[in-house]
C-alpha cells in the first residue's frame, strides 16, 4: 500500500463531515458529545498468528505512535467470547476479534453496542486430525477441539458437521466437541485425548508439524475464491461516537502495521514471533511460523459480503436461534477516509453500514 500522504485542510474537513454523516445512528452528532481524543484506548487481541496485524501494530509502535497522548492499554484473550463479554461489559473499547463473535456481539446488544470498523486477516483455519482419518464419517465417536463455544472456528465446524449429517454430542454416531484454550488443544492431542481440532493459526500448524496431525480440510475450500474473514476490528459504538479521532488514529496505526507486513514479510514474521513469545512464553519454530503465515492474507477489507452467510452459519451451528439482522454492523467511513487519503480503493460495506429501521 502506498505511503499515506497529508491531505489539505479542506479535504480533511470534507472527510470528517462524511464520517459524521455515516455515524449519525451511533450518536456522534448528539449535542454535548465529547469528540476530543480519548484519554485511554483499551484494546484487545489474541496471541495467534491470525492476529498478526494487532501484534505488529502494538509491538512496532504503529498504533501507540498514532494515538499520541491517548494511553494504550492492551488485553489478551484466548477466543472471541471473552472479548465480547469485555466489550459489552464496558471494560474494553476495541478489539481484534473473529467474524463469528463480532456478529454475536452485535446480536446480543440488539445492534447497538458495537461497530465493525476494519478487516485484518483472511484465512488461516484448518481442520487437522489424526493420520488415518480421511473423511468426515470417520470422525463419528471421536473428540475434536475448537477454541471456544460460539467462536469463529466452532461455528464453522458445527456447520460443516451438519452438512455431513453428523451431530455434536456423545455416542458412537456423534462427534464430541471439546472447547479448549489453544495451548491445551496441543497438549491434549499429544496425550491422545483428542483426535483433532478446527483451529486458527498457528495452532493448526503446530498440531501438524509439532504433533504429527494431518489436514482433513482447509476452510478456504468452503468459500468462493477461498476468501473469508478470520479477524476484524470491532469498536464500542459509544467510544466511536465520542472519540472518532482516536478510532481513526487506531485505524491509521492498523494500516501502518499492514503496510509494514506487506513491505517486510520476513521481519513481520519475526515481530509476530517475538510478540507471541512475550505473551505466551513460547516461540514458534521457523517451519511452523512459515506454514502459519502461508495460510493467511493480511488486509483491511472485512469482506462484508460474506457476513450474511456467516450469520446464517451461526443459526445452522445452533449458536443462535434466528439470523441476525446485520444492518448497521459496519462503519467503515474512517477506514475509507484513510484509504482514500492514500489513493487506495475504498472497501465495500455491502449495505451493512445502513441503519436498521
Amino acid at each position: 500500500m502506498a505511503r499515506r500522504i497529508r491531505v489539505t485542510a479542506a479535504l480533511l474537513l470534507a472527510l470528517v463531515g462524511l464520517g459524521a454523516c455515516s455515524r449519525a445512528d451511533t450518536g456522534a452528532d448528539t449535542p454535548g458529545a465529547d469528540l476530543s481524543p480519548a484519554a485511554e484506548l483499551r484494546l484487545g487481541y489474541f496471541p495467534n498468528v491470525t492476529h498478526a496485524p494487532a501484534i505488529i501494530g502494538v509491538d512496532k509502535g504503529f498504533i501507540p505512535g498514532e494515538l499520541g497522548s491517548t494511553k494504550l492499554t492492551t488485553q489478551q484473550f484466548n477466543a472471541g467470547g471473552e472479548a465480547v463479554n469485555a466489550l459489552l461489559g464496558g471494560s474494553l473499547d476495541a478489539t481484534f476479534i473473529g467474524s463469528g463473535p463480532a456478529i454475536n456481539a452485535f446480536a446480543k446488544s440488539g445492534g447497538k453496542v458495537v461497530r465493525l470498523v476494519a478487516g485484518a486477516t483472511e484465512g488461516g483455519a484448518q481442520l487437522v486430525v489424526r493420520p488415518g482419518i480421511t473423511g468426515p464419517e470417520q470422525l463419528a465417536g471421536r473428540t475434536v477441539a475448537t477454541p471456544q463455544k460460539g467462536n469463529t472456528q466452532d461455528i464453522a465446524f458445527k456447520k460443516w458437521l451438519q452438512e455431513h449429517n453428523l451431530t455434536d454430542g456423545a455416542g458412537p454416531a456423534a462427534v464430541s466437541i471439546a472447547n479448549l484454550d489453544n495451548p491445551r488443544t496441543l497438549d491434549a492431542y499429544r496425550q491422545g485425548s483428542l483426535d483433532g481440532g478446527w483451529l486458527p493459526e498457528p495452532w493448526a500448524s503446530r498440531l501438524v508439524l509439532d504433533a504429527g496431525a494431518t489436514v482433513l480440510l482447509d476452510e478456504k475450500t468452503l468459500w468462493p475464491g477461498g476468501r473469508f474473514p478470520t479477524t476484524v476490528l470491532l469498536v464500542r459504538t459509544d467510544y466511536l461516537a465520542e472519540h472518532p479521532d482516536t478510532v481513526r488514529a487506531l485505524i491509521r496505526g492498523h494500516l501502518k502495521a499492514l503496510d509494514f507486513a506487506a513491505a517486510h514479510p520476513a521481519e513481520a514474521k519475526t515481530v509476530v514471533n517475538d510478540g507471541l513469545e512475550k505473551l505466551t512464553r513460547n516461540r514458534l519454530s521457523p517451519a511452523v511460523l512459515d506454514r502459519a503465515f502461508a495460510g493467511i492474507t493480511l488486509g483491511p477489507d472485512p469482506l462484508a459480503a460474506t457476513f450474511p452467510q456467516l450469520a446464517k452459519d451461526s443459526v445452522t451451528a445452533g449458536i443462535v436461534e434466528q439470523e441476525t439482522d446485520l444492518r448497521g454492523l459496519l462503519d467503515v467511513s474512517l477506514l475509507n477516509a484513510e484509504l482514500g487519503a492514500a489513493g487506495t480503493p475504498a472497501v465495500d460495506a455491502a449495505g451493512l453500514d445502513k441503519p436498521q429501521g
